[in-house]
């Protein structure tokens, strides 16, 4: 009986512990029933072995996942192993005749050999259902789906191999940048998975490896073009520090190897593949065109956007005659908006005369820079740019009146710190600065148009009707004149309001965090040669070295983004309360030229009617000036009210302004790249102050233009 009992133990189904069906009269031919209840745990334990057995042999031979492979394996070969191992102990310890186990005349108590085998229930209990039936042997189970005190050495086993499994792919990842062959679906791809990520990788860490395979990736792509980025042999180096690390592994160890391997690396091979100067020369690009540093682009552009919507209205108007689809030739298509960025090219080109030097940075521009139209089915989620917080104000609607965003050709390897939703936030921004440039362009325009301004009357030819034409020249001129008076009154009003406006955005915001963020990135001066004189030229040469070393990509590219998402809070973007006033304003600006672009068409072919007799059948110059002028002192009301509520916005915002700053916490980026965030926010109070003087002169103009209006 005790032979069948340990070969039933050990992994045989037998009819001792698993007895057939009972007769009819409740009874079991081989125990009685006191025995069969002494015997339960063991039939317990005898199937559980049994199970776990075919279980994980299964999963170990056909499981898609080379760690849960690991798991199942180290669950028969380690855990079911000691299990059986100890089997054969309690039938050698009764073989021996042990008095732990034999009493007198060599009977073996069966409660003396239930007791053997106590501690194992848990083990085995807690291998299957946690183990193989909730992890391993589920359908969809991943390494991250792979841990009482009696079960402690068991799950740190199973963990260990998990761990190692899942190592042995992050070595190939982060040391040669492949992704491994086998169970792939089981390690993320050029995309972070959280779900397939262990708990004590942490997002950091996790963006860390993301980099270093991407990287390792583009430099094997490239080492084929590029003889001299070849050589990544050295990285093997560095699976000594993978493979010294201790199981379970913990969060800050495996986050201090991972930041070492991105160190190396970026010290290495990244320093050839995307230099420092590469860098800065992007950054700059992204400065002079999309943050309108370089204000002959934004007026360039302004300009052939306007000339390209007034081309297609007056071919509407002439088709109009003929067809009854006129609007729909209005609706400006791709091509013609990227015609409208080549001949801007070709404008900035002739601002700078026929003997000017070479501008690389204009050339640059023309290879990478795009103007495009966006579709609808995107242009509801690109509103908001590539931060959630972004307010979806359609500023990119005001320059053609269908969304027209302005997009850069990332090229390799500058992908590796200028992301996707780093260039969406770029392009919200420079749709939301181009807007404001514009407005203040068409209204500065106006002065332009000399016929509204001023009239400068031929002298009068001899005879009473010279005079008499004289006359009602300069009749109808200081008519004119004083209709537009309160034009002029309100369009000088919008000019000072979105002078001062452009003027704080520009200088303060802008200018001041692009200057942090380039005296971050860019290398210190070094001091006078007097000073160098005075230190040990060795000390000072290895100093040098390294406060000259440049930051890796990753740091890099957190520094980036913090730097987006400081400028875009300081522009207001993130303020609905003032984008959409603003882009009511806007619009409204623009409604404000055309009605005065038009008021004076209809006064020229008023003139030729009255002058020279040129009659338009088809137009009645009377109506439509009256109508015009009845809806220009609508607009120029609602243009008031506009810059009232932006100022009173402005001014609540200044109030709230420092007791928001005071609460920010600054969250720490990676490897100190938050410095350009402290230097922001510590700057904070001198932008408010120049916010605030802003504020104040826009109060003032108010108050003079608008409220204490003479008219």
């Amino acid at each position: 009986m005790l032979h069948e009992l340990l070969l039933s133990l050990s992994g045989h189904p037998s009819p001792l512990l698993h007895p057939p069906p009972p007769d009819g009269h409740g009874s079991s031919p081989l125990l009685s029933p006191p025995e069969r209840a002494l015997l339960a745990s063991l039939a317990h334990l005898s199937t559980l072995h049994i199970n776990l057995s075919h279980a994980a042999s299964h999963a170990a031979a056909s499981h898609p996942s080379p760690i849960c492979r690991a798991v199942a394996a180290a669950v028969e070969g380690t855990h079911l192993a000691a299990f059986r191992r100890h089997v054969l102990a309690v039938e050698a310890t009764i073989l021996r005749g042990d008095a732990a186990l034999v009493g007198a005349h060599g009977i073996v108590p069966l409660t003396a050999v239930v007791r053997e085998f106590d501690g194992w229930a848990r083990v085995l209990a807690w291998l299957w259902e946690e183990v193989m039936v909730g992890g391993v042997a589920r359908e969809g189970c991943t390494g991250a789906m792979t841990g009482y005190g009696d079960v402690e050495a068991a799950a740190r086993g199973l963990v260990g191999a998990a761990e190692g499994a899942w190592l042995r792919m992050v070595s190939a990842w982060v040391v040669g940048g492949k992704v491994p062959g086998f169970g792939a679906g089981d390690f993320f791809e050029f995309v972070c998975v959280g779900g397939l990520l262990p708990e004590f990788v942490t997002p950091a860490t996790a963006a860390s490896m993301l980099f270093i395979g991407r990287s390792l990736n583009q430099i094997r792509v490239k080492s084929a073009e590029d003889p001299s980025l070849r050589g990544t042999d050295h990285l093997f180096t560095q699976l000594r520090k993978l493979a010294a690390l201790e199981h379970p592994l913990d969060s800050a160890t495996f986050s201090r190897t991972v930041t070492e391997i991105r160190h190396h690396l970026s010290r290495t091979v990244l320093r050839k593949l995307l230099p420092p100067a590469k860098v800065l020369e992007t950054l700059q690009l992204l400065r002079d065109f999309f943050l309108l540093r370089r204000g002959e682009f934004a007026m360039a552009l302004t300009q052939q956007a306007d000339e390209k919507i007034r081309s297609r209205w007056r071919r509407a108007e002439n088709l109009a005659y003929e067809k009854r689809d006129g609007l729909a030739n209005v609706v400006v298509k791709d091509g013609e908006v990227a015609a409208v960025l080549a001949r801007t090219w070709a404008a900035m080109g002739s601002m700078q005369g026929e003997h000017a030097e070479e501008d690389e940075g204009l050339e640059l521009a023309r290879d990478l820079l795009r103007l495009t139209v966006v579709s609808k089915s995107r242009s509801s989620t690109a509103d908001g740019g590539g931060l959630a917080s972004i307010a979806s104000t359609p500023f990119r609607n005001l320059l053609f009146s269908v969304p027209v965003v302005l997009t850069l050709q990332i090229p390799s390897p500058l992908d590796l710190f200028l992301s996707q939703s780093d260039l969406a936030t770029y392009t919200t921004i420079n749709s939301y600065l181009l807007s404001l440039r514009r407005a203040h362009i068409r209204l500065t325009d106006l002065w332009k148009i000399t016929p509204l301004r001023r009239h400068h009357p031929a002298p009068p030819p001899c005879g009473p009707t010279g005079r008499a034409t004289v006359r009602l020249l300069r009749h109808r001129h200081t008519l004119r004149s004083n209709i537009l008076r309160n034009a002029w009154a309100t369009a000088s009003a919008a000019i000072f309001f979105l002078g001062e406006t452009e003027g704080y955005l520009q200088t303060e915001v802008v200018a001041g965090l692009t200057e942090d963020l380039h005296a971050w990135l860019a290398p210190p001066e070094s001091p006078p040669p007097g000073e160098q004189e005075e230190e040990d030229i060795w000390l000072a040469e290895n100093k040098e070295e390294e406060d000259h070393a440049p930051h890796d990509p990753q740091s890099l590219a957190a520094a980036h983004r913090r730097y987006l998402k400081t400028l875009v809070r300081r522009l207001l973007l993130t303020n609905v309360a003032f984008t959409q006033p603003l882009y009511e304003l806007l619009a409204t600006i623009d409604h404000l030229v055309a009605l005065v672009r038009r008021l004076q068409a209809v006064w020229v072919a008023a003139d030729l009617e009255a002058d020279v007799g040129v009659v338009d059948a088809f137009v009645d110059l009377a109506r439509e000036e009256r109508d015009v002028r009845g809806e220009l002192g609508e607009v120029e009301g609602r243009v008031k009210r506009g810059v009232e509520g932006l100022v009173g916005v402005l001014r609540g915002t200044g109030s709230s302004m420092a007791s928001v700053n005071a609460s920010v916490e600054t969250p720490k980026e990676i490897d100190g790249c938050d410095d350009i965030a402290t230097r922001g926010d510590a700057g904070e109070s001198g932008s408010g102050n120049a916010a605030n003087n802003t504020r104040q002169s826009c109060t003032t103009m108010l108050d003079v233009s608008l409220i204490s209006n003479p008219l």
